[in-house]
């Protein structure tokens, strides 16, 4: 059976400060003098990088993304235009941004104890937290307030870190940024793919419709991969991330 090239894209942790003179020209574009939001940063960067790739006669046979992550995957895609995806990300940003600062919170990332343990922590506790992303079978991330992380943290077993981010990405604290979304995504058609696209977490494609965005990264690179033999890339600032055959890695 022949191998398939799998390319992850990450929602973070790839920003970087080099970046084609035409992306650069596009988010210069959308920000003018100031400071460039980090979200579009990433996106550029995956894009780039993306480019990068391509010149050097790589070609996926499936993309896939992780949060951020799949407004890359949809370029890549062919879906979504560059402009358009450099818009929305822009926008994503901003509003993130002002749901983080009416209702702070934050992140902590917990390893070792399976999804279950920590969904039933998440379940019992009084305060507002979520299990928010579910980045490997032993690591999952939660979401919330500061003092609701705590206890949860407290209650299961395995390592727990803090993760260095703006606000409670990934839970209700944003409800008001997926609303902001929600309307400025109604008004995008995205076109048929010309390379398969997996949303994050399910088995199906872009289709030209929206999608309700979920982050279970191992089934999105179970289904990238086909179930089945493959090669899994993930693609940063620092250039091939590397991965393996039939199954998927996450860089710290």
């Amino acid at each position: 059976m022949a191998l398939r090239l799998a390319v992850v894209f990450p929602g973070q942790g790839t920003a970087s400060g080099e970046v084609s003179s035409e992306l650069w020209g596009l988010v210069r574009c959308m920000v003018g003098d100031g400071k460039v939001p980090y979200q579009l940063s990433v996106f550029a960067s995956s894009v780039d990088t993306f480019h990068k790739m391509r010149g050097r006669g790589v070609e996926p046979a499936v993309v896939a993304g992780h949060s951020l992550g799949e407004y890359a995957a949809a370029y890549a895609s062919g879906s979504l235009g560059l402009a358009e995806g450099a818009r929305l990300v822009a926008e994503r940003d901003r509003l993130m941004t002002e749901a983080s600062r009416e209702t702070p919170g934050g992140m902590t990332v917990i390893i070792g104890p399976g999804p279950r343990e920590v969904l039933e922590a998440v379940e019992t506790e009084d305060g507002t937290v979520v299990a928010a992303n579910f980045n490997t079978p032993r690591q999952t991330v939660i979401s919330g307030e500061e003092g609701a992380l705590a206890d949860v943290a407290k209650r299961v077993s395995g390592k727990k870190y803090k993760l260095d981010v703006a606000g409670a990405f990934h839970s209700p604290f944003m409800q008001g940024a997926a609303v902001g979304m929600d309307r400025l995504l109604a008004e995008v058609s995205l076109e048929d793919p010309k390379v398969p696209s997996k949303r994050d977490g399910r088995c199906d494609t872009y289709q030209g419709r929206r999608r309700a965005p979920r982050t279970q990264a191992p089934d999105a690179l179970a289904c990238a991969m086909g179930r089945g033999r493959g090669t899994l890339r993930g693609f940063g600032s620092r250039g091939d991330r590397g991965g393996g055959r039939g199954h998927a890695r996450k860089d710290a």
